[in-house]
């Protein structure tokens, strides 16, 4: 999986972290930012908040694991949103993958899915994109295989 963050800056984790190891492997790669998710247990707790934001590029961002979608957003989220106004909000908990605009609050919405092999997910996804000028854009989803299953 690494191979993937070859050209990347930064690596950025929504939750549900799991082990230690990931951890030190991905800040021992690149700079990492994450949240703590919630099978994550107090040790994850006390090292990564519950939401993140930060700008990179001129980008808004808002990182959260539990969060909602756009017009399903948990009340706190939408609240973070309405005060913060990101123009990337990221989240994770489902695992499911999803790529969406939310016009009303003219943000886009990543779940990137899940890289890991625990969870309901059949296929191991991961977001990767490029943040510039207070642009998103090369957008890409990466598939590592099925979950349960090592790439070749």
């Amino acid at each position: 999986m690494f191979e993937y963050f070859k050209e990347c800056d930064q690596i950025w984790h929504a939750g549900d972290i799991g082990a230690w190891e990931v951890v030190d492997q991905l800040a021992d790669f690149r700079p990492f930012k994450a949240v703590y998710g919630n099978i994550d247990g107090a040790d994850y707790r006390q090292s990564f908040p519950e939401h993140l934001i930060f700008e990179v590029e001129g980008v808004k961002v808002l990182m959260i694991h539990i969060g909602g979608y756009p017009n399903r957003y948990k009340s706190k989220v939408k609240k973070l949103i309405e005060s913060t106004t990101p123009k990337l909000y990221i989240c994770g908990h489902s695992h499911i993958l999803k790529v969406m605009p939310d016009p009303k609050y003219d943000l886009l919405h990543i779940n990137p899915g899940a890289a890991g092999h625990h969870g309901f997910h059949k296929i191991r996804t991961i977001v990767r994109f490029t943040l510039a000028e207070g642009n998103i854009k090369d957008l890409e989803v990466i598939e590592l295989g099925k979950r349960g299953q090592m790439m070749n």
